[in-house]
């Protein structure tokens, strides 16, 4: 197992934890059509549903925040963000957003046609369902290591760069946009290298394309460049995202991620054209380009944040945090996808679960075991989400930055356990209703055979 990191920052204030008894999560489960998202967070023990907008901010953030600035145009705390994210990308035009999808949505409407496509890695579900509203095709090329969990690699979010360029090269008149997702979430968390990220990007150049970073994740794939790219080592995670960043002719982010901040996000480019036409959409639907959706203390807040997230301290415990429990779920022989990410842990949901066919939805048959034995709230990653687009059925257990100890995360691997000696008698899931488009987030279920009760955790 990893050796033990020592937490790099104090605990100024506790929120209890309100721990639910089997019976309650059994009725809270069955009132949210078996659908975790639509639990109530106080029925929830550890929410690991996921790591956007969901940690915990630093003293400075809101001591930051205090002083934010809330004027309407031109406030000091959109200066501040503003030069924070210049010195980080080095793009010419930051546009601040009330989230990642935002950006997407700004983006993807001002550069896509229909019948357009857009190559990534793999597109997240968002991202995919941005580009498909608006008639585009998304399509994920993500290396062949990438499509298999149990394959060891440093850099499984690597964009296949000959079926990039065989693209361009076959169908470019219909390519509008290449993307590059770090970490690669949808994928198992998986970091890009910085040799393919250069390498994709003249391939896009080349064939004449904007290459764009989705780059929620950016410090976590940076830190996985400085522990894992050889050529790399020795280099501070700050300069190795700068390079990253330069590379690209633009980016969305969600600053809910490592932004470290609890909503924001923003799209930076270099194009003046573009970005007038995305400044425009903003003003419409988000707000003046100086808060772009946001409070003052928003931004504040991010700006700070992203300054915090490139410190190799915060993000070698990080890393390390994520890493000790992927150890302890592979030491209970539970598989996960190799080697674990940086944000989140990912069961193979499929393999734990062989009896359950991709359409009865093995993830969410134990994301719900996970809840129902000890409160635990995961997502799935898969046939749900993706549908026929879904290659592999995940569980992701996604960790907020600075939320829960070691501890919390050892009884987080506990549940699991008790969940995987319950494998056997899990059963599928039918939809009773969806919604057609990202029909995980408010879909209803019921068991394809009635779940019986499942032995309790001793500490629950």
């Amino acid at each position: 197992m990893p050796p033990l990191i020592m937490e790099p920052f104090r605990i100024k204030a506790v929120e209890p934890i309100h721990l639910t008894t089997y019976e309650e999560r059994e009725q809270a489960l069955k009132a949210a059509g078996y659908n975790v998202f639509l639990l109530n967070s106080d029925d929830v023990i550890i929410d690991l549903l996921t790591d956007s907008g969901t940690g915990a901010m630093s003293a400075r953030q809101w001591a930051a925040m205090i002083e934010g600035d809330e004027a309407y145009a031109g406030s000091r705390s959109f200066l501040r963000f503003r030069d924070v994210v210049e010195d980080l990308t080095g793009y010419r035009h930051i546009i601040p957003t009330h989230q990642g999808r935002a950006a997407e949505r700004i983006l993807f409407t001002n550069l896509l046609q229909p019948g357009d496509v857009v190559l990534n890695n793999i597109h997240f579900d968002t991202t995919r369902a941005n580009i498909e509203y608006v008639g585009a095709e998304a399509r994920d090329l993500v290396i062949a290591e990438g499509r298999v969990p149990s394959i060891r690699h440093p850099f499984k979010g690597n964009i296949d760069l000959y079926q990039l360029d065989r693209t361009l090269t076959e169908e470019g008149e219909r390519v509008a946009l290449v993307m590059v997702t770090v970490t690669n979430n949808s994928g198992g968390g998986q970091p890009v290298s910085l040799e393919n990220i250069a390498a994709a990007a003249e391939i896009a150049h080349r064939h004449g394309k904007l290459f764009f970073i989705d780059a929620c994740r950016f410090a976590e794939n940076a830190w996985f460049i400085h522990e894992r790219e050889t050529s790399q080592r020795g280099r501070d995670p700050k300069s190795i995202a700068q390079e990253m960043f330069r590379l690209a002719d633009g980016c969305t982010f969600s600053a809910k991620k490592d932004g470290l901040a609890n909503i924001g996000g923003f799209l930076a480019l270099n194009d003046d054209k573009l970005a007038e036409k995305c400044r425009n959409l903003l003003i419409l639907t988000e707000g003046f380009p100086t808060y772009g959706g946001l409070a003052g203390y928003d931004l504040a807040a991010i700006a700070q944040g992203l300054e915090e997230v490139v410190q190799e301290s915060y993000l070698r415990y990080r890393i390390n945090s994520v890493a000790r429990l992927a150890e302890r779920l592979t030491e209970g022989g539970i598989p996960i996808v190799e080697p674990p990410g940086g944000h989140a842990v990912y069961i193979d949901a499929a393999a734990l679960l062989p009896q359950i066919p991709s359409n009865e939805f093995p993830g969410l048959a134990l994301v719900n075991a996970l809840y129902l034995l000890g409160g635990i709230r995961t997502s799935e990653i898969g046939t749900l989400m993706f549908g026929d687009a879904a290659k592999m059925d995940l569980v992701r257990l996604a960790i907020p930055r600075r939320l829960y100890t070691d501890a919390h995360l050892a009884y987080v691997a506990e549940t699991a356990y008790a969940a995987a000696s319950l494998a056997h008698s899990l059963t599928g899931y039918r939809i009773v209703k969806a919604p057609p488009v990202l029909r995980h987030f408010s879909a209803t279920f019921e068991p394809l055979q009635r779940v019986g009760q499942a032995p309790r955790l001793s500490r629950v």
